[in-house]
């Protein structure tokens, strides 16, 4: 005769409580037992969820999306590598970078026993010898870096021309072409040949349309900066060693009434102002003039205050470095 295999509800006998199961504290017998995990007697997939959770807990003690030592020295591996291949060397990174990277993309807590991240570093650099990336190249519209101009950002070595011109090209892209940076052979041009030296270097730039004019100043081994803004018709002279050179200033004030002249901007042909300014951030060595410069014109394009001091340098110089290397200057 067939059997009736489905289940028939018996009431408990009087005075005895039904038997309970708890299925946390038998979740072995169940395992072995899916019989007893029918639906509508156990919650199924809730049960087989709080079980692999709870193996993996009990397996090593850390929740089931946490990765291991070992996986985190492979992520902190990966980044460096990429790292590496995206700028050429090792001289912008710092512990920093490598710590953000894996606060955006590791699940674990990084203060986990035995993780040491500046000895992973030192170990991925000490198996490439620190050599940088042969014919490492940066590429930027007319602009070409190579690892040596880069290099020059690299501890308290003097920035080069190549450097300070495709920062500026960066400046100008940042802010929509309403500033104009010159290249910073245009004053060593304007002093050796006059205006007519020049004067097709804005053959196809209206500079008077611009808000604010920012022209490197390269004498002999020290880099200075004179601004110009339009709107005011004043020139700007800043140092970061308090020096002025004034015959600079005088310098491009000429030049510009020339190019009024030429331009035929009647109320630019007059009427400009020289100011020195004072207060600003100074150097404290003999090496950083040039990125002092490059951070006085990044700050005044975009309309920041100058609140940066000689203990920056070292950071500024490796955002400088990627900023080039990127293209683009970061946030």
């Amino acid at each position: 005769m067939p059997t009736d295999q489905s289940q028939v509800s018996t009431p408990c006998p009087p005075n005895q409580e039904p038997i309970m199961v708890c299925k946390m504290q038998h979740h072995c017998a169940l395992i072995d037992h899916r019989l007893y995990c029918r639906p509508g007697t156990w919650e199924e997939e809730e049960m087989d969820e709080r079980l692999a959770k709870e193996q993996s807990e009990e397996s090593d003690g850390r929740p089931q999306n946490e990765e291991s030592l070992e996986q985190i020295t492979d992520m902190i591996q990966d980044f460096l590598e990429s790292f590496y291949m995206k700028y050429g060397s090792f001289i912008p990174l710092s512990e920093t970078d490598v710590l953000e990277y894996l606060k955006k993309n590791c699940n674990s807590d990084l203060s986990i026993k035995g993780l040491d991240i500046k000895g992973a570093i030192t170990r991925y650099r000490a198996g490439l010898a620190s050599v940088p990336i042969a014919g490492f190249m940066v590429m930027y519209n007319k602009h070409t870096l190579s690892l040596e101009d880069l290099a020059t950002l690299e501890e308290q070595n003097w920035l080069n021309d190549q450097i300070i011109n495709m920062y500026g090209e960066l400046i100008m892209e940042a802010t929509q072409q309403k500033v104009h940076y010159f290249n910073s052979f245009f004053h060593k041009q304007l002093v050796a040949k006059g205006y007519e030296g020049v004067r097709r270097w804005t053959k196809k730039v209206d500079l008077f349309s611009k808000w604010l004019l920012l022209i490197p100043i390269h004498l002999e081994i020290h880099w200075s900066l004179v601004t110009v803004t339009m709107a005011t018709k004043t020139i700007s002279y800043y140092d970061s060693q308090g020096i002025v050179f004034r015959h600079t200033t005088d310098n491009i004030m000429k030049y510009l009434q020339s190019e009024a002249r030429e331009k035929k901007q009647t109320a630019f042909q007059k009427g400009w102002k020289i100011t020195i300014i004072k207060g600003i951030p100074q150097q404290k060595n003999d090496s950083d003039c040039g990125v002092f410069v490059l951070e006085y014109c990044r700050c005044l394009s975009v309309k920041q205050p100058l609140l940066f001091s000689q203990e920056d340098m070292p950071r500024i110089r490796n955002r400088i470095y990627k900023e080039l290397c990127d293209c683009r200057l970061n946030d």
